[in-house]
């Protein structure tokens, strides 16, 4: 079993910056691939970013690259995402996952989530 908690949500002005963090406990927790996902009022739930805990790839949605980046801090168990040039279209629920497999981008990939914080980008 893996928990996993977010923090760092809240309101900014577009234009501006927040950071997430996902806190990620378990006793397996540091073998799981890790993403993000976010979910705006009335829309699907999509994907945000993506990254392994082995040094390798990371992935990102084509409407956040260049302005949100992964990390993480295998020694914390802890994945970050780095949000810049924040766009009130960014406003969602965003939302920490673990996963076991590939297609890190596919929902249903993974295994965990988290409760989600939420992110408010006014104008």
């Amino acid at each position: 079993q893996v928990q996993l908690v977010e923090s760092g949500g809240g309101l900014v002005q577009a234009g501006g910056s927040l950071r997430l963090s996902c806190a990620a406990s378990g006793r397996t927790a540091s073998s799981y691939a890790m993403g993000w996902f976010r979910q705006a009022p009335g829309k699907e739930r999509e994907f945000v970013a993506a990254i392994r805990w082995s040094a390798g790839p990371t992935y990102y949605a084509d409407s956040v690259k260049g302005r949100f980046t992964i990390s993480r801090d295998n020694a914390k168990n802890t994945v970050y995402m780095q949000m810049n040039s924040l766009k009130p279209e960014d406003t969602a629920v965003y939302y920490c996952a673990a996963s076991t497999g590939g297609g890190l981008s596919r929902r249903d990939a993974y295994d965990y989530w988290g409760q989600g914080t939420q992110v408010t980008v006014s104008l």
